[in-house]
């Protein structure tokens, strides 16, 4: 079974400005609604350590690998619940530079065996939750900029 999620947003800064709040792991507390604790080295083959807190959902901390990063552009990782192919995720931010700033899609595809059974849950709390992590790396981007 395999099901995909994808939200969007478009931030008014330039890639190379969004992708330093993105990859600051430690600093998602600070912001983010989604993931509201992170850490570890944002390179190919580190260890993720992610608690995500859905709304109307269950806390979670997933330990995912990292599996792409081409800086000012694509974080992927590569996360599993228990033994892989019970429940895997892989989750990919993609930067696009647009003539206004940057075009952000978050996009998780789900596999395995318990994906039937969350399917619900997914399409409700865990795409909230993306779309409510996007809007909070909008207003962190754009707080961060100098004022005129």
């Amino acid at each position: 079974m395999r099901h995909d999620l994808c939200a969007a947003i478009d931030i008014e800064a330039d890639p190379e400005l969004v992708w330093p709040h993105l990859t600051d792991l430690a600093a998602y507390a600070d912001w983010n609604p989604f993931i509201t604790a992170a850490t570890g080295e944002v390179a190919p083959g580190r260890r993720l350590e992610l608690r995500m807190e859905p709304p109307g959902g269950r806390a979670v901390t997933f330990r995912p690998h990292v599996t792409a990063v081409s800086t000012g552009s694509t974080l992927e990782w590569l996360g599993h619940l228990g033994v892989p192919g019970l429940f895997d995720g892989r989750h990919r931010f993609d930067l696009f530079p647009t003539e206004t700033g940057t075009h952000v899609i978050q996009h998780e595809t789900f596999t395995g065996l318990l994906v039937r059974p969350f399917r619900r849950a997914l399409d409700r709390g865990t795409l909230a939750g993306f779309e409510s992590m996007n809007e909070a790396l909008r207003r962190r981007v754009l707080e961060a900029q100098p004022k005129p």
